[in-house]
């Protein structure tokens, strides 16, 4: 069943299942993943969704109820109460005299009675429509249990991080897929960064930083011509820069250049001489030499 969701996300949201390696030698392709307690931190994070999105429905729940309630009990009071028979009437006594009320008593009084006007009118309709809304909330939110739970164990296996003898490809994400590649010609840094939270699961993140443009940058644009990419949340992160470290002073020593430079630099074009035009290409230079070492004899 996993499985079968796992599939239809992939085809549905249009994603490969995986990505192509980049320029480099065949041999030297290392495929490195997201770690496996990065798949636990973004558990928890799917179930304290879970927890806060039941906790809406539950006091959402109770405030209808307890304005239904308050309706009822309104609707009830405003009804008018049965008359005792003609026997056992009594004679009316005169009211009370009302003590005048004040300006702010006045108005609540009479925004009270918009108020039940309000709901007698419309208070039939208002709150079977929020009962039915509140029962479609909660169909929703059983719908989407298996979804998001397949979806978050598929952003987890969608972090790829490949690393060849010339480059490396970084691919992330579902709903926004990112790919990027970045050429061991342009690498400027590598570092390891750790918080707290990766500290305590064995996690960490190998920062990678390549040059963005050609030609001299003042220090002011140094910063933002950089381009950045992260393997995130990876358990072997002195691996991973020990071996990009590495690569890149191989990759240095070897003076391969830009793996893109060829589709950009056009080799000089080769002229064909024939034998007969060298051979007297030579005579001619030869001339000139004897002719010059005669007159550098006359001066002497």
């Amino acid at each position: 069943m996993a499985d079968r969701l796992r599939q239809f996300l992939l085809r549905f949201l249009r994603v490969p299942p995986e990505p192509q390696p980049p320029i480099g030698a065949p041999g030297s392709i290392k495929v490195f993943r997201a770690g496996r307690n990065y798949f636990k931190l973004r558990l928890l994070r799917w179930g304290v969704t879970q927890v806060g999105a039941i906790a809406g429905i539950i006091f959402s729940l109770y405030f209808f109820s307890q304005v239904e309630a308050k309706f009822e009990a309104e609707a009830n009071a405003a009804q008018p109460a049965p008359t005792a028979p003609a026997s056992t009437q009594v004679a009316p006594t005169e009211p009370a005299p009302e003590r005048p009320l004040s300006k702010r008593a006045r108005r609540d009084r009479v925004r009270d009675e918009q108020t039940r006007k309000f709901m007698r009118q419309w208070g039939p309709w208002i709150f079977p429509g929020l009962r039915l809304l509140e029962y479609g909330a909660i169909a929703l939110f059983i719908l989407q249990i298996p979804v998001t739970l397949a979806a978050t164990r598929l952003e987890f296996e969608q972090h790829w991080y490949i690393v060849t003898d010339r480059s490396l490809r970084i691919r992330t994400g579902i709903f926004q897929l990112t790919e990027s590649t970045m050429s061991f010609a342009n690498l400027q840094q590598v570092e390891v960064k750790q918080g707290p939270l990766q500290r305590l699961l064995g996690l960490a993140d190998v920062r990678v930083q390549s040059a963005g443009g050609g030609g001299a940058l003042d220090e002011k644009h140094q910063h933002d011509s950089l381009h950045t990419g992260v393997f995130h949340s990876v358990e072997n992160a002195t691996e991973i820069r020990d071996l990009i470290l590495e690569r890149l002073r191989q990759f240095r020593q070897a003076g391969l250049g830009d793996p893109d430079d060829h589709q950009h630099h056009e080799a000089p074009p080769v002229v064909a001489v024939s034998p007969a035009d060298a051979l007297a290409a030579a005579h001619e230079l030869l001339a000139e030499a004897k002719a010059l070492r005669v007159a550098l004899s006359a001066r002497s």
